[in-house]
């Protein structure tokens, strides 16, 4: 089967025809009608394999850490573990790919990108880009705590001047109280209260849809890569068996 490449005058064609499948599919989201358009789908994902490889390439431009990564290293399969889930819908609303390195399974924090079909199971119901860790080590979480209460404000200053003001830093894990070991008179004890450590801007399909959408995203992330630094300097460090 010919490769599908996203070249730049085809992005819209390519991003509208996996939003749209996914659409289909999260309406109709069961075994029969999935195999019964199993085509659509296999065009689908590889025309996002293709959009991933080619951002995999600009990503690299700026962080040589993931070089070498293909598109089966950053992509998850379409299929949900509805084993410990109320929601038994068999698919996946969305497809997506975290570019990290190592790959996705190397435990180092990465770069997010998500398109969805705005309904059904997917989280969120829209697009995401995200940059950062969800499920950091307790040990990488405690250095990278560390390094922000002895860091003099350099890793406030990262937040504040460096990274695209269209991302957030997701307070979802945030703590109400510090943890343990810091009181509220600690210094950057707002940022220290966090247990998770990620960046998220939810673009609107328009956007997605841009023929720029490959320079649109790379350049966001690109913005994002001091930050990203930062937070896997810990996880280095505790990979490295520093804290044994």
């Amino acid at each position: 089967m010919v490769a599908i490449r996203p070249l730049q005058s085809t992005l819209t064609i390519c991003m509208k025809q996996i939003i749209d499948f996914l659409k289909r599919l999260g309406a109709n989201n069961n075994r029969t009608w999935f195999l019964e358009h199993k085509a659509e789908y296999q065009e689908a994902k590889e025309r996002f394999d293709a959009f991933t490889e080619e951002l995999i390439s600009r990503v690299a431009a700026f962080d040589p850490t993931i070089r070498g990564l293909t598109a089966k290293d950053c992509t998850y399969r379409i299929y949900r573990d509805v084993r410990f889930s109320t929601d038994k819908s068999p698919y996946k609303t969305h497809m997506a790919c975290y570019i990290c390195r190592g790959g996705k399974k190397s435990g180092y924090s990465g770069y997010y990108f998500h398109v969805a079909a705005e309904e059904g199971n997917s989280y969120p119901k829209g697009h995401m880009l995200a940059v950062g860790d969800y499920c950091m080590e307790p040990k990488a979480l405690q250095i990278l705590r560390e390094d922000i209460m002895d860091g003099d404000g350099d890793f406030e200053r990262i937040l504040m001047k460096k990274v695209d003001s269209c991302f957030i830093l997701d307070k979802s894990f945030q703590l109400k109280r510090p943890p343990k070991g810091y009181d509220e008179n600690t210094p950057y004890i707002d940022l220290i209260k966090y247990k998770a450590f990620c960046l998220c801007y939810e673009p609107q399909t328009e956007e997605i849809l841009s023929p720029n959408i490959i320079d649109i995203v790379a350049e966001r992330f690109r913005t994002t890569k001091p930050f990203l630094d930062y937070i896997n300097r810990s996880i280095e460090y505790v990979k490295d068996g520093n804290c044994d």
